[in-house]
């Protein structure tokens, strides 16, 4: 059976858990983490609300420690290193783009320690034009153990992660809310 693209993938909150939610991905649902304060309309640094709309993926990284061969997928994916980071300091030319560290500004570290970002996937918000102070790093990462919220993210189950990302390619859209 040949696997297909999917063109969407669409991310809904679940009834009384705004921090949690799931993804349809054709018709396999599959259970995700959502910001701490749940979909918000109008994103803000720092306010922990995932964002609604509707957004490409842009590609992402992978930690080749943690996988000893690049994840298949159709997006591009490239290996992240240890001195890989993303500005978040809105008043920064970098702010929300990809920095080396140590910088100078206030910058995520894309190297962890605690899995969160062993396979990430840029989520196109804020991204052309970019706008400060209305969210950055705004990513579908892996998720944390019992789907703790993430800081505006959309965050899966590993192993579920790198299932989907056969499935996706850039033609592929995440719909929020």
């Amino acid at each position: 059976m040949k696997r297909t693209t999917l063109s969407r993938l669409q991310v809904r909150p679940l009834v009384g858990d705004r921090t949690r939610g799931q993804v349809l991905a054709g018709p396999v649902v599959i259970p995700c983490a959502l910001g701490r304060s749940g979909m918000v309309q109008r994103k803000r640094e720092g306010d922990g609300g995932s964002p609604r709309g509707r957004f490409r993926l842009r590609g992402g990284v992978y930690r080749p420690d943690v996988f000893a061969i690049r994840p298949r997928t159709a997006l591009p994916l490239r290996p992240t290193r240890p001195g890989d980071g993303w500005c978040d300091e809105p008043g920064d030319r970098r702010y929300n783009r990809p920095v080396a560290l140590p910088c100078p500004v206030s910058a995520e570290r894309m190297w962890r320690d605690d899995g969160l970002y062993d396979l990430v996937v840029d989520l196109d918000y804020n991204r052309g034009p970019i706008r400060k102070r209305l969210g950055s790093a705004i990513f579908f990462h892996c998720a944390r153990p019992g789907y703790t919220p993430t800081e505006g993210c959309v965050a899966l189950k590993r192993a579920d992660l790198v299932r989907l990302l056969r499935r996706l390619g850039p033609r592929t859209r995440m719909g929020i809310g």
